[in-house]
């Protein structure tokens, strides 16, 4: 046993922790969870605990259905909103087939697996998203909490307790806050995360959000990650900070660049550009995504670069003073409905994509997107995300690269299972059409 067990076994012990819920994703990006006691932990940790794989979407068939979760000794943390009189932890899992092998349908294998790839090039994987929200009263509607607006300091709602009490228990979890603020629409409010591996940071958003909630519904409030829940206001946002390390250096740093940007992140912006349209139903998974990838919404549209124009899909931030070696890019379509595992799986995809084949990046985009012409985007080459889930899995489809990096299982059920949602939704007859159209025809 490594000294990871170890560590938990003690501290089981030592803490009286009286269970350990065992955390895992289906492929959709829902949390799932048992609880052990500490009398099964050490086996646990050894052989793995069995569960009924044929109750997870997109698992196993019936007939299938006996699998092993494996917990990740490193992802051990106490639950802190579950007190101190009978202390409950958590630890992340593998999904494995009970001979050992791991099983292709678990979100967070496909994304270990293409780590492992980036790896094999000596390439190392860093993410750090900005986690945007709303609070309303309840789950029921969109009552507000707050009216305020962007970087607004209020004294008198709750809302900042609320952001305040968040922080405090992502911390006292080992999870490091970079910086929290109110966000553009009225309640909606921003946590950024510090960045670290894309594998820690999926597992962190995981739990980010199952944290966010709690502190919610502590407070007799309902916090969601609708990416829009509100007509005619912003959306929420998952904008993702990307960084590729290639042993110890900064791949996409070249201090001889004008701008300081290297061969190797030129061509993962590249890739990321040219395959941004396949990745989308992943990255923005709902039907509900494509009412915030609208343009004048600051939400991104086109797809193109730049290097401090917030109008672009993709944004080169310009590195503090002294930091110039700091090189990273913003990946922002992405919305916090999604699946980490799968959409931090296919940036890194789409990325060394554009490095191992060489693309060419296109000019930057340095003026405002939004206010160009249909005929002057079209001149500057500059293409649409998809502007609606059926469009999104339309191109997904034809994908060869996210069908790679996600593998044959979880892209087939991935697909079938966002189908049903866009068929389901389709047929739906909104209070909207109803108010335009029952009066009049």
């Amino acid at each position: 046993m490594d000294r990871h067990a170890e560590y938990v076994l003690r501290t089981v012990e030592e803490r009286r922790v009286r269970f350990v819920r065992l955390w895992f994703t289906d492929v959709v990006g829902s949390m799932k969870s048992f609880s052990i006691t500490p009398a099964e932990l050490e086996n646990a940790l050894e052989e793995g605990m069995s569960f009924d794989g044929s109750a997870i979407e997109g698992y196993t068939r019936v007939q299938e259905a006996d699998m092993l979760a494996v917990p990740d000794p490193n992802t051990f943390e106490l639950l802190p909103w579950r007190g101190d009189d009978a202390p409950v932890a958590r630890m992340f899992c593998d999904i494995q087939h009970f001979d050992g092998n791991p099983f292709e349908g678990d979100p967070r294998r496909v994304l270990k697996r293409n780590l492992e790839a980036a790896r094999s090039h000596d390439y190392r994987f860093f993410v750090a998203p900005e986690m945007e929200y709303f609070y309303f009263r309840d789950e029921h509607g969109t009552e507000l909490l707050d009216t305020a607006g962007f970087f607004d300091l209020t004294t008198q709602d709750m809302a900042t307790e609320l952001r305040k009490q968040t922080i405090l228990t992502l911390e006292a979890m080992g999870i490091p806050v970079e910086y929290s603020f109110h966000e553009n629409g009225p309640s909606q409010h921003e946590i950024d995360l510090r960045h670290t591996d894309a594998l820690s940071m999926a597992d962190t958003v995981m739990t980010f959000r199952l944290v966010v909630k709690e502190v919610a519904r502590a407070n007799g409030v309902h916090a969601t990650f609708m990416p829009k829940p509100i007509a005619g206001a912003f959306g929420s946002g998952m904008h993702t900070h990307l960084s590729l390390f290639e042993g110890e250096s900064n791949a996409f740093h070249d201090p001889g660049d004008e701008f300081g940007l290297s061969k190797t992140g030129k061509a993962f912006i590249a890739g990321l550009l040219h395959h941004a349209r396949e990745i989308t139903a992943v990255t923005n998974q709902t039907v509900n995504s494509y009412k915030r990838l609208v343009a004048g919404m600051e939400a991104p549209v086109y797809v193109c670069w730049a290097r401090n124009n917030r109008s672009a899909l993709i944004r080169v931030p310009l590195p503090k003073r002294g930091h110039m070696d700091a090189t990273r890019i913003e990946y922002r379509a992405p919305d916090p409905a999604c699946n980490p595992y799968l959409a931090f799986s296919l940036m890194l995809a789409a990325g060394l994509r554009g490095v191992e084949e060489g693309y060419e990046l296109a000019p930057e985009a340095a003026n405002n997107i939004f206010e160009m012409s249909d005929t002057e985007r079209h001149r500057a080459g500059i293409e649409t995300l998809p502007t609606s889930l059926d469009e999104a899995l339309e191109v997904m489809e034809r994908s060869t690269l996210v069908q790679a990096a996600l593998g044959e299982h979880v892209f087939e059920y991935f697909l079938r299972n966002t189908r049903k949602e866009w068929d389901d939704y389709k047929v739906q007859v909104t209070p909207w059409e109803l108010q335009r159209f029952l009066g009049t025809l």
